[in-house]
C-alpha cells in the first residue's frame, strides 16, 4: 500500500503528518484511522494525538521519547493505517429553528444561492453531514459537505458574539456553536443542543468521523425545548 503523506516537525514536542490538501470524507478517514493506531501504540512520552480534517498532530515529551521511534511509527501508521469497519450507527439528529433572530443570515445566504430561505433550509437539512474534526473551542465540530449551492463564505469580519447553539454555514463547513464566542460563519438558525456539556458523563456530544442530520423546528418547539 502506498498513501500520498509527509512528517514535519512543529517544534521540538510535536510531529505532523499530512495527508491530502483536500477537504474529503476518504481523505480524512485515512487521517482518523492514522490517528487511532498512533494513540493505540501507547508511545512513551507521547502526550497526546489529534486529528484535523487530513492531518495528524502527535505532541510529546522529548525527554521521555525515541524520536526515531515515534517518527518509525508514525511513518509505518501513516502508510498502512486502515479505517476502520465501524458499526452501523444512526446520525445524530439535531433539531433547528432556522430563520429569524435565531438566524439572521438566512436571508444572505438566499440570496447568495439566488433560492427562496426555504429551499437553504431544505439543503441544509436534508443532508447527512460527517464530523470531520473538533477544534476552535471545546465541543465545535466541523461539519461536512454542505450543498454547493448553499456554501456561502464566512463574514469578512466576525462578529464578536456568536450565541450558544447557533448553526452556521463557511463554504461547504457546517457547524453549532458549542459557547458563546466570536464568529464569522453564516448563521442560518439555532438549537437547544449543546455540543459540550462538563456535567454529562460524555461532555462531547460528536465525535470525529460521527454523522449528523438537521431537522427543522417551528419558534414554539424551540421555546419550550431543553438544553441537551
Amino acid at each position: 500500500m502506498s498513501t500520498a503523506y509527509r512528517i514535519v516537525p512543529a517544534g521540538d514536542s510535536a510531529l505532523v503528518v499530512e495527508f491530502e490538501e483536500r477537504i474529503d470524507p476518504a481523505v480524512n478517514a485515512k487521517t482518523i484511522a492514522c490517528a487511532e493506531a498512533i494513540q493505540a501504540a501507547a508511545i512513551a512520552g507521547v502526550r497526546d494525538v489529534v486529528p484535523t480534517y487530513r492531518s495528524v498532530a502527535v505532541y510529546f515529551d522529548p525527554l521521555r521519547t525515541d524520536t526515531d521511534a515515534l517518527l518509525e511509527r508514525i511513518a509505518h501508521d501513516a502508510e498502512t493505517a486502515v479505517p476502520a469497519a465501524r458499526a452501523a450507527q444512526a446520525p445524530i439528529r439535531i433539531p433547528v429553528c432556522y430563520g429569524g433572530d435565531l438566524g439572521p443570515d438566512l436571508p444572505q445566504v438566499a440570496a447568495f444561492a439566488d433560492l427562496p430561505e426555504d429551499d437553504v433550509i431544505r439543503l441544509h437539512s436534508s443532508a447527512t453531514y460527517r464530523v470531520f474534526m473538533l477544534g476552535f473551542v471545546p465541543g465545535f465540530a466541523y461539519l461536512g459537505l454542505v450543498d454547493q449551492r448553499i456554501a456561502m463564505p464566512r463574514h469578512a469580519t466576525p462578529r464578536v458574539r456568536v450565541p450558544l447553539g447557533s448553526v452556521g454555514i463557511a463554504g461547504v463547513q457546517t457547524g453549532i456553536y458549542p459557547a458563546e464566542t466570536p464568529g464569522g460563519w453564516q448563521l442560518i438558525g439555532r438549537t437547544r443542543v449543546r455540543p459540550f456539556d462538563p456535567s454529562r458523563a460524555e461532555p462531547f456530544l460528536m465525535k470525529a468521523g460521527d454523522a449528523v442530520e438537521f431537522y427543522a423546528i417551528d419558534r414554539a418547539e424551540y421555546d419550550r425545548g431543553a438544553s441537551t
